[in-house]
Formats: structure tokens, sequence, C-alpha cells
């Protein structure tokens, strides 16, 4: 679990103990993790997704791995044209670069010992549909819809599931500030089938069928767990 020390990587890594699943948690804050993954009866794991030597180390001390559960993620709002290099490479390299080499890593261990697995990646609203002001961000995203699409295809064979939820408007500390202005709350009762925001809850259950003997017929999907925003419209007409 890359990403597990809050939000929906708390969530997921939660859920997933409570299905049964022995759980390794992953972070940078590693101080966090133990007590986290005490709570849990996990195993707390070191890991600094946007570093090549943390990442060879982590998944060398993590063992055989079945599950795979990519959530590491962080974001900056802002015009497309502000956005510096050091802002651009940092995204990308938490995003998508640390995430890839990965799901090389443990997809290909997975693939090697030949009993199958799942491999699920926390995409956004981003990898299905365009927001203003989220731009790098948003190649991220798009790209890891894209990267579980192409790796459903190459290891279908090997009985390995890809597969990427879409979270909508899920309040994390990426977004907390951004969803207490009256007119944010305004407009998503006003756009969103169900009008509430999302809890990390609400992803991690999705994860949870995802890792399990339930969903392996279920690979390459981008699946949104959004209230309905991405295929629902409302307005405010009432026969």
């Amino acid at each position: 679990m890359a990403g597990a020390s809050r939000g929906i990587g708390l969530a997921i890594a939660k859920g997933l103990a409570g299905a049964g699943a022995e759980v390794l948690l992953a972070a940078r804050s590693l101080d966090a993790l133990k007590k986290e993954a005490a709570a849990i009866g996990g195993k707390p794991v070191e890991l600094d997704i946007t570093d090549s030597e943390s990442i060879r180390n982590a998944v060398d001390t993590a063992g055989e791995i079945d599950i795979l559960v990519n959530v590491a993620g962080t974001n900056v709002r802002k015009a497309f044209e502000s956005y510096t290099q050091e802002e651009y490479h940092r995204i990308l390299a938490t995003n998508l670069h640390g995430i890839v080499q990965l799901t090389q890593l443990i997809g290909g261990a997975i693939k090697k010992r030949g009993r199958g697995g799942k491999i699920i990646s926390i995409g956004s609203l981003t990898s299905l549909r365009a927001f203003p002001f989220v731009s790098i961000y948003a190649i991220t995203k798009g790209g890891l819809g894209q990267l579980t699409m192409a790796l459903a295809a190459e290891w279908g064979r090997d009985n390995i599931q890809v597969n990427c939820i879409a979270p909508g408007f899920i309040v994390t500390d990426l977004n907390r500030e951004m969803w207490q202005r009256p007119e944010m709350k305004q407009w998503l009762a006003g756009s969103q089938a169900n009008p509430r925001l999302g809890t990390p809850e609400d992803i991690a259950h999705v994860a949870v069928f995802l890792a399990g003997r339930g969903a392996d017929y279920i690979t390459g999907q981008i699946i949104a767990v959004d209230g309905g925003y991405t295929t629902t419209a409302v307005w405010p007409y009432q026969p």
C-alpha cells in the first residue's frame, strides 16, 4: 500500500485489514505509520515514492506481495502558465514516475511467481474529465488511467487484474480548504446527482472489492466513485 499514512490510503489499509488481508503500509512518515500499522495489525514500510533507491529498498523489505495499491499523490492548483519546473517535476515524480517503478518491480514479481494478483491504482476524475487549474495533476492521473488499461492487456494472461479507481470529490488533506468555501458546496449541490461530498471510506469499499476474488473477471477498468458526477446531470425542474 503506497501512500498509506492518511486519507484514502489509510482508509483502504483499514478496509483490507478488516477483510483479512496482511497489510503493508508504506509512506515517508514512518513514525506516524508505525502507530497506524499497529492499530490494524499491519507492517510499516518506509517509502519515498519520489526516490528510486527508496522504492527498491521498500520492495526488498516487503517480501512477496500479491496485491499492490498505489495511492501516493500530491497536487498544486494554479494556472498552467504559472507552474514552476520544480512543481512540475515534483508532481510527476510523486503521482506517476515513482508509481510506475513500484508497479514494474511488484507487478513483475507477481507475474514471475505465476499465482496471479491485483494492481489497484487511485486515479482521479481527471483520469476521465478535464478541470481547470489542475493541468499537471491531470497529466499524471490520465497517465495512470492509460497505464491501467495497458497493463490489463499485457498481464491478463498472467491472471493479474489491473484496475483504477477514479475518486470524485472526496474530502482529504489535499482539498479540505477548498471545500470549506460556500460557493463550492453550492456548485456541488447543483452539479451532482448525490450532492454530498465523498469520504475516504467510500473509496476503500471499492478497493477492497477489487482486491478480492469477486473482482477476478474485472480488469482494465477506470471506475468512477463520484456520486454520479461523470455520468449524470441535474437541473432545477420538478414535474
